[in-house]
Protein backbone atom coordinates (compact mmCIF):
# COMPACT_ATOMS: atom_id res chain seq x y z
CA UNK A 1 0.00 0.00 0.00
CA UNK A 2 2.82 2.43 0.80
CA UNK A 3 4.51 1.76 -2.53
CA UNK A 4 1.25 2.49 -4.29
CA UNK A 5 0.98 5.87 -2.53
CA UNK A 6 4.53 6.76 -3.50
CA UNK A 7 3.93 5.79 -7.11
CA UNK A 8 0.73 7.85 -7.17
CA UNK A 9 2.55 10.88 -5.74
CA UNK A 10 5.33 10.50 -8.30
CA UNK A 11 2.80 10.30 -11.13
CA UNK A 12 0.96 13.37 -9.90
CA UNK A 13 4.22 15.27 -9.54
CA UNK A 14 5.26 14.29 -13.08
CA UNK A 15 1.88 15.37 -14.44
CA UNK A 16 2.12 18.70 -12.63
CA UNK A 17 5.63 19.25 -14.00
CA UNK A 18 4.45 18.48 -17.54
CA UNK A 19 1.53 20.89 -17.19
CA UNK A 20 3.86 23.58 -15.88
CA UNK A 21 6.27 23.06 -18.77
CA UNK A 22 3.42 23.31 -21.28
CA UNK A 23 2.14 26.51 -19.66
CA UNK A 24 5.64 28.02 -19.71
CA UNK A 25 6.00 27.17 -23.40
CA UNK A 26 2.66 28.80 -24.24
CA UNK A 27 3.56 31.88 -22.21
CA UNK A 28 6.88 32.19 -24.03
CA UNK A 29 5.09 31.95 -27.40
CA UNK A 30 2.58 34.64 -26.43
CA UNK A 31 5.39 36.88 -25.20
CA UNK A 32 7.24 36.50 -28.50
CA UNK A 33 4.06 37.30 -30.45
CA UNK A 34 3.53 40.44 -28.36
CA UNK A 35 7.14 41.54 -28.88
CA UNK A 36 6.75 41.06 -32.63
CA UNK A 37 3.52 43.10 -32.66
CA UNK A 38 5.20 45.93 -30.76
CA UNK A 39 8.16 45.86 -33.14
CA UNK A 40 5.79 46.02 -36.13
CA UNK A 41 4.06 49.06 -34.65
CA UNK A 42 7.39 50.79 -34.02
CA UNK A 43 8.51 50.04 -37.57
CA UNK A 44 5.30 51.48 -38.99
CA UNK A 45 5.62 54.61 -36.86
CA UNK A 46 9.25 55.03 -37.86
CA UNK A 47 8.27 54.86 -41.53
CA UNK A 48 5.97 57.90 -41.20
CA UNK A 49 7.11 61.43 -41.86
CA UNK A 50 7.69 63.45 -38.65
CA UNK A 51 4.47 65.50 -38.84
CA UNK A 52 2.24 62.49 -39.46
CA UNK A 53 4.07 60.50 -36.80
CA UNK A 54 3.52 63.25 -34.22
CA UNK A 55 -0.18 63.41 -35.13
CA UNK A 56 -0.62 59.64 -34.82
CA UNK A 57 1.19 59.49 -31.49
CA UNK A 58 -0.79 62.47 -30.21
CA UNK A 59 -4.08 60.87 -31.16
CA UNK A 60 -3.15 57.52 -29.64
CA UNK A 61 -2.02 59.26 -26.45
CA UNK A 62 -5.28 61.20 -26.22
CA UNK A 63 -7.32 58.03 -26.73
CA UNK A 64 -5.42 56.15 -24.02
CA UNK A 65 -5.66 59.08 -21.61
CA UNK A 66 -9.43 59.15 -22.16
CA UNK A 67 -9.64 55.41 -21.42
CA UNK A 68 -7.74 55.93 -18.17
CA UNK A 69 -9.95 58.85 -17.12
CA UNK A 70 -13.12 56.92 -17.97
CA UNK A 71 -12.14 53.97 -15.76
CA UNK A 72 -11.47 55.96 -12.64
CA UNK A 73 -14.13 55.62 -9.92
Amino acid sequence: MKLSTRVMRALLLAAAAAALAAAAYQLREKHQEAEQAVQNIHDQLDALDPVTRAAVIGRLTAQEAKKVRDHRP
